[in-house]
């Protein structure tokens, strides 16, 4: 079997970075080239979430139907792993840590698994770095 050197929780604010070009980040752009050797872990929100940023960046023809399936595609290819969350964590675990970070319960999901996880996170958005900060989460540098 192959053994992954590294693994990290991933966020949408990376993943949808790659998606759209002018939003290109140097940043993201070397969390994507680790996943040539390592494994990244998402909540069970994740797939939603990213979801809806293809329907309304479609919505705001800022992205053609075709240019989504393709990126969808490229997506799965990776070795992304989708966590799924029970209602039980969510109504405790992860909507009490969202009460203490100030972040959206989907937020909090991500540093939730990356807590449970023991792994670093990988994000670009400055309330979630912030968050990962204030409950002792290492930030992902690549």
């Amino acid at each position: 079997m192959n053994e992954m050197k590294r693994s990290f929780v991933v966020d949408n604010s990376v993943v949808m970075s790659w998606c759209f070009g002018d939003e290109k980040e140097k940043y993201a752009d070397e969390v994507l080239g680790l996943l040539e050797e390592c494994e990244a872990f998402v909540p069970g929100v994740w797939p939603l979430e990213a979801a809806n940023v293809l329907l309304v960046a479609q919505r705001k023809k800022r992205l053609n139907k075709a240019d989504a399936v393709r990126f969808l595609n490229l997506v799965r290819a990776l070795p992304i792993r989708v966590v799924p969350e029970t209602t039980e964590r969510v109504f405790g675990d992860i909507i009490a840590l969202a009460h203490e970070t100030g972040l959206s319960s989907y937020d909090a999901a991500y540093l939730d698994l990356a807590m449970r996880e023991g792994l670093p996170i990988a994000t670009l958005d400055v309330n979630m770095r912030r968050g990962a900060s204030l409950v002792g989460i290492e930030l992902l540098e690549p």
